[in-house]
């Protein structure tokens, strides 16, 4: 199944440019700043993705972009037409795949994709060759006549990916599809985003998992606080922060006081701690690592591990925001 977006009537009328433009979108909720003047573009057949902690803004953009709420100022255009919440046509190019689940439990994954594609003003062989590829696609073609209460939760997930591709959109939109499931599901609802750069449709994707974000994502904006701190490919992203190592600190003791102690060395950047571990963003670990044992250990830290790792986007949010993406 490798059929193009764009050889399908129902994708719409092809435009030059972006299948996304978002322009210094803020929305407030109260006296709370959710997003706060976030500013991307993907083009046709790119996997971009929003990468930030529960919290960031992640699924506030992505409901304006969708047209479910309003910006309170900025602009958001998917092939070229403004979206507000009254917007129709700009919608019929989005598919929708919510962190929520929209499936009927009594159903057949089959029996639910058909409902949907009728929804969609899908009908006939059209919509049974349709689900037939869309089944293809999530890995579901051997269980589609079973209920999907029978399903296990990445299934299901798996199933709800499919929904939103019933109607080949022109972009596809999923917030963090694969929280709560198991490794083997997980993967395979990693390989079926893989299979849809195939169809040439333009995915946002937003997740707190950084090594989903380097396995799909052409390009990654690092999201906090509401605010889009950097964006790029990963190499982009990794030459921001130069020359500097992650070392981790395994071990027990008053973390926070050794974070704090070991933040005083010239050579580290950043420092993160957890109940039973620490790590720091270090200029030249190989160097500094002596300094930084005694440092720790000075400071009442009993080691057990020390882990010394090359710059990647873990080492980047640290260094950007001071935090960890899963704070």
């Amino acid at each position: 199944m490798t059929t193009s977006l764009h050889d399908h009537d129902r994708a719409g009328p092809t435009t030059p440019g972006p299948v996304l433009q978002v322009r210094d979108v803020v929305r407030r909720f109260g006296d709370l700043t959710a997003v706060d003047g976030a500013s991307f573009h993907i083009e046709p057949g790119e996997t971009y993705g929003l990468l930030g902690p529960n919290g960031a803004g992640k699924t506030t953009t992505i409901s304006m972009v969708a047209g479910l709420i309003a910006a309170d100022s900025g602009e958001v255009t998917v092939m070229g037409r403004p979206m507000t919440p009254a917007e129709v046509d700009a919608k019929r190019h989005i598919g929708l795949v919510p962190q929520d689940l929209a499936v009927y439990p009594e159903l057949t994954g089959r029996e639910n994709l058909m409902f949907f594609g009728r929804l969609q003003r899908l009908g006939g062989k059209e919509l049974l060759a349709r689900v037939d590829e869309v089944l293809d696609l999530i890995g579901l073609t051997d269980r589609g006549g079973d209920a999907t209460k029978e399903y296990s939760g990445g299934m299901k997930r798996r199933l709800n990916i499919g929904i939103g591709l019933l109607h080949r959109p022109m972009l596809l939109i999923l917030d963090e599809p694969t929280v709560g499931v198991d490794p083997q599901s997980r993967h395979a609802i990693l390989e079926s985003v893989e299979a849809l750069s195939v169809e040439g449709m333009a995915v946002l994707y937003t997740t707190h998992y950084m090594e989903e974000a380097e396995r799909l994502c052409d390009r990654i904006a690092i999201m906090d606080a509401g605010r889009i701190q950097a964006e790029g490919t990963q190499d982009e992203l990794v030459r921001l922060i130069g020359e500097l190592d992650t070392v981790r600190l395994t071990g027990s003791g008053d973390t926070a006081l050794v974070a704090a102690a070991l933040s005083d060395l010239p050579e580290v950047a950043a420092a993160l701690h957890q109940p039973h571990d620490v790590t720091l963003t270090v200029r030249d670990a190989p160097s500094a690592v002596a300094s930084i044992v005694t440092r720790a250990t000075t400071a009442g830290m009993s080691l057990k591990d020390v882990e010394i790792s090359r710059p990647d986007l873990e080492s980047v949010f640290l260094h950007l925001t001071g935090k960890g993406l899963r704070d």
